[in-house]
């Protein structure tokens, strides 16, 4: 598995303001964090403009490729929330296929509860932390 010296901003965004961290999550520079509702794997309306935003900036780096990184609150089993995770990659990914993004050029991954960003038990630790990253290559 990828760890956190592998991501450009790695550890470094655990280190920065609550408004760095929900701003760009885990994500490589250029890319942005979707957000997820409590329990669901589908794509937010107002995360569209966000998953557009990222395939444009995927189609400006030919050849690039991404890891898309699907994570939970901690909320759920283990179990549950790899799977949740990992439906919430896999529906960024089809997404970004339907906006032109080779499917071959993505990969996706899913850690669940694992790697939480944000720390508490609140809501606005759990919204933050509900969340997909994308990691260019």
């Amino acid at each position: 598995t990828l760890d956190d010296k592998n991501s450009p901003l790695g550890s470094y965004a655990d280190q920065q303001s609550d408004d760095f961290k929900r701003l760009h999550g885990r994500c490589s520079e250029g890319l942005f964090p979707i957000y997820f509702d409590f329990d669901q794997a589908g794509v937010r309306p107002d995360m569209v403009p966000v998953v557009t935003r990222d395939a444009e900036y995927i189609k400006s780096h030919p050849g690039s490729r991404v890891v898309i990184e699907g994570n939970t609150d901690d909320r759920g089993t283990n179990e549950y929330n790899m799977a949740l995770g990992e439906r919430r990659a896999l529906n960024v990914q089809k997404y970004l296929s339907t906006l032109g993004i080779d499917a071959r050029n993505m990969q996706t991954l899913s850690y669940g509860e694992e790697r939480p960003l944000f720390t508490g038990q609140d809501e606005n630790a759990y919204s933050g932390n509900r969340r997909v990253d994308l990691i260019a290559k």
